[in-house]
C-alpha cells in the first residue's frame, strides 16, 4: 500500500526528495563514473571503427557448407597474403539464419584486397561475390573525426547562447557542464566495455546531447517559474530548486521510460535477432546516454545551479536553509502544517542538510502566517484615518 501511495504522490508531483541536501552523494557518484571513464580513455582509448581510422574490412559467410569458420582460419588467410594477423580485428555477427565473419585490418592496396577476398571465398566454399569488401582511407577517417568534433563544438556554442538568451547565463553554464558530463560518461562506457566507435555512434551521441538538454531545460524552466512565484517570499534557492525538481520528477522519469522502450527493442531485435552490428552500436549509445541525461538533469544540473546561485544577494540571507519533509510539502501547497520540519545546514561545519530540527507550534503558526503574508504581490494598504 505504501508503494502504491508513493507512486501516486510521484505522478502527482507531490514527492519531497531532498536533492539539494544530498547533492554530495550525486556529485560523488558522477565523479567516480567520470574518473573511471576518463581513466579508461587515457589508458586504452577508444576502439575506433574503420570509418575513423581507415582500413579494409571483409565480411565472409562463416556457416557455409564448408563448415563454420574460426579465428584461426581468418588469421591463416591473412598470413598467407603477407598481412600481419596479430592486429586484425575479427568479429562474428549472428543473425536469424546466417552468421557473418568480419575481418578488419589496416589500409591495403587494391591487389591485396582482391587476393584476400578470393582466399576467403575459397576457404568458405562460396563465390567471390558473397565476400564483401569495404575500404576507407586513413585521410578520410581523419576528416570524419575532425567534422564530428567540430559539430560537437558548434552544438555547445549555439546551445549556450540560446539558453543564456532564453533563461540566464548561469543556467547555460550548468547545462553545458551537464551535457559534457553525459558525453564523458557515454564515451567512457564505450571505452570500458570495448565497444566500437562508428558514425552511427557519433549520431547517437549528438542525439544524447539533445535529449539531455531537453530534460535539463524542462527542469530549469520550472525553476525559473518558481523563482518568480516565490520572489516576494523569504526562501532560499535550495528550496526553490528542490520544489521544482520534485514537481517535474515524474515527467522526467516518464520521458526516459517512454524513450528507452523503443531503444531496448531496437537493441534486442537489431543485435540478437537480426545481427545488425550498426544497430547495436547506435542503441547502446542511446540507452547509456538517456540514463546519464536523466540522472544529470536531476542530480547534477540543478544542485550545481544551486551552488552558482545561492550567494546571490536575494538568496544569501537564507543560504543553507532547506525545507524537508512536511515543510517542503507545505511550501508546495499540499503539506500538513502540524508536522513541519525545517533542516538548516551549518555554514561553518558543513553539516548535512538532512539533519532537521522540529519547531514549536507557535513557530509553525508564525512561519505559516509569514508565508501567507509574503505571498501577496504587494503589501496591504493602511486604512485611512477618519476625520
Amino acid at each position: 500500500m505504501k508503494i502504491i501511495n508513493g507512486l501516486g504522490r510521484l505522478y502527482r508531483g507531490e514527492t519531497t526528495f531532498d536533492f539539494i541536501g544530498r547533492r554530495v552523494i550525486g556529485f560523488a557518484i558522477s565523479l567516480v563514473i567520470v574518473v573511471a571513464g576518463a581513466g579508461s580513455l587515457l589508458v586504452q582509448g577508444l576502439e575506433l571503427g574503420i570509418d575513423f581510422r581507415g582500413g579494409v574490412a571483409w565480411e565472409v559467410p562463416s556457416n557455409s557448407s564448408a563448415g563454420k569458420l574460426t579465428d584461426e582460419d581468418a588469421r591463416k588467410v591473412l598470413e598467407d597474403n603477407n598481412i600481419e594477423s596479430a592486429s586484425a580485428k575479427i568479429q562474428f555477427l549472428t543473425g536469424t539464419e546466417l552468421q557473418i565473419m568480419r575481418v578488419q585490418v589496416g589500409d591495403q592496396t587494391e591487389q591485396v584486397r582482391l587476393a584476400v577476398q578470393k582466399s576467403f571465398a575459397e576457404v568458405a566454399k562460396v563465390s567471390v561475390d558473397e565476400v564483401s569488401v569495404a575500404s576507407v582511407s586513413s585521410s578520410w577517417g581523419r576528416s570524419i573525426t575532425e567534422k564530428a568534433l567540430r559539430a560537437l563544438l558548434v552544438f555547445f556554442v549555439v546551445v549556450s547562447f540560446y539558453i543564456s538568451w532564453r533563461l540566464e547565463w548561469k543556467m547555460a553554464l550548468t547545462a553545458i557542464i551537464a551535457m559534457a558530463h553525459d558525453v564523458v560518461i557515454s564515451v567512457g562506457v564505450y571505452s570500458l566495455l570495448g565497444f566500437e566507435l562508428t558514425p552511427a555512434t557519433v549520431i547517437a551521441f549528438l542525439t544524447i546531447l539533445g535529449f539531455s538538454l531537453y530534460d535539463t531545460v524542462v527542469v530549469f524552466d520550472r525553476v525559473l517559474e518558481n523563482s518568480k512565484k516565490f520572489a516576494t517570499s523569504r526562501q532560499s534557492f535550495a528550496n526553490i530548486a528542490n520544489i521544482s525538481t520534485n514537481e517535474v520528477l515524474a515527467r522526467s522519469l516518464n520521458t526516459t521510460l517512454a524513450s528507452s522502450l523503443p531503444v531496448v527493442s531496437l537493441l534486442v531485435v537489431g543485435s540478437f535477432v537480426l545481427g545488425a552490428k550498426s544497430l547495436e552500436d547506435f542503441a547502446v549509445a542511446l540507452l547509456v546516454g538517456m540514463v546519464a541525461g536523466t540522472y544529470s538533469s536531476i542530480f547534477v544540473a540543478v544542485p550545481l545551479l544551486d551552488v552558482f546561485k545561492q550567494n546571490e544577494s536575494k538568496y544569501r540571507p537564507f543560504k543553507g536553509q532547506i525545507a524537508v519533509g512536511e515543510a517542503m510539502a507545505e511550501l508546495m501547497g499540499h503539506g500538513d502544517i502540524s508536522r513541519l520540519a525545517v533542516a538548516k545546514s551549518s555554514k561553518s561545519s558543513g553539516a548535512s542538510a538532512t539533519e532537521s530540527s522540529t519547531v514549536t507550534n507557535q513557530e509553525l503558526v508564525a512561519q505559516a502566517a509569514h508565508r501567507a503574508t509574503s505571498a501577496l504581490t504587494h503589501p496591504p494598504r493602511p486604512r485611512k484615518k477618519r476625520r
